[in-house]
């Protein structure tokens, strides 16, 4: 018989925009799982008019809240108002088109004992593409992501703070800021990155970061941004600029402009 999880005290919160089929499946493998939270949080960024009416029939089905806006106002705002509305004292954040594996409902167990027992924590991370750059061992299941110094030449340490799966305490914005609005969703996640830093966050990363997760972009409902070429071109000249640029930059923002 499949165990039941139930997690009073943490809001899983869903940030939404015109993949509803996505977010179904979501909350359908939550389900699956036995997997139940203290609220379910969705926040809809001005999807279109089918993907509106689409949530309000999973509304019913899965009843959680849905905090909506009349027009698309950018993951920035997405996240604010959504993580505005939580009230439980741990927020998952998640974004649409991720499905959790069976190992998770486990692993958050053990993430909410460790972040309950060691208020030092901010977050912990459950998903990437690949591990973070700097890390110490923590346990078998864990690792801490140690704050860079300006003398560390890998510049994916910015990346302390991601958008990807993960749990945080529900006072994240009073200690971090606002997510950033008006601008494009990697710029958004930058400029959290870059106040994780500034303002000495602290969190674990699971080792096993493949096994938690899987995201899923369909061809009906593909992803809804695309990064610039250039940012991911493999041209050997461009990849030297990139490399020069990114450590210039990254350092000057994180250690030298102003919080």
């Amino acid at each position: 018989m499949q165990q039941n999880y139930y997690f009073p005290d943490v809001t899983l919160l869903v940030t939404h925009y015109n993949r509803s089929q996505s977010l179904e499946n979501l909350l359908t493998s939550f389900r699956k799982l036995n997997c139940q939270f203290g609220e379910i949080v969705v926040s809809d960024d001005g999807s279109k008019e089918e993907h509106r009416n689409y949530l309000k029939k999973l509304q019913e089905e899965f009843s959680f809240r849905l905090i909506s806006t009349p027009k698309n106002k950018g993951l920035g705002n997405n996240i604010n108002k959504g993580q505005e509305a939580v009230q439980t004292p741990y927020t998952l954040y998640i974004q649409e088109d991720f499905e959790p594996k069976p190992a998770f409902p486990d692993r958050l167990v053990e993430s909410l004992g460790i972040i309950n027992e060691h208020p030092e924590f901010d977050i912990i991370r459950f998903y990437a593409y690949y591990p973070y750059a700097y890390l110490k061992p923590y346990d078998n299941q864990f690792s801490e992501m140690v704050i860079p110094s300006i003398w560390d030449t890998n510049y994916t340490k910015i990346y302390y703070y991601s958008d990807h799966p993960h749990l945080r305490r529900s006072s994240f914005l009073e200690k971090f800021g606002r997510y950033v609005e008006g601008l494009a969703p990697d710029k958004t996640e930058y400029w959290m990155c870059v106040s994780f830093i500034q303002h000495k966050g602290r969190g674990l990363f699971f080792n096993e970061f493949k096994q938690l997760f899987d995201q899923k972009n369909t061809q009906t409902e593909p992803s809804t941004y695309s990064l610039k070429k250039w940012g991911v071109s493999k041209n050997q000249v461009l990849v030297a600029v990139r490399y020069v640029y990114r450590q210039l930059k990254y350092n000057y923002d994180i250690y030298i402009k102003k919080p």
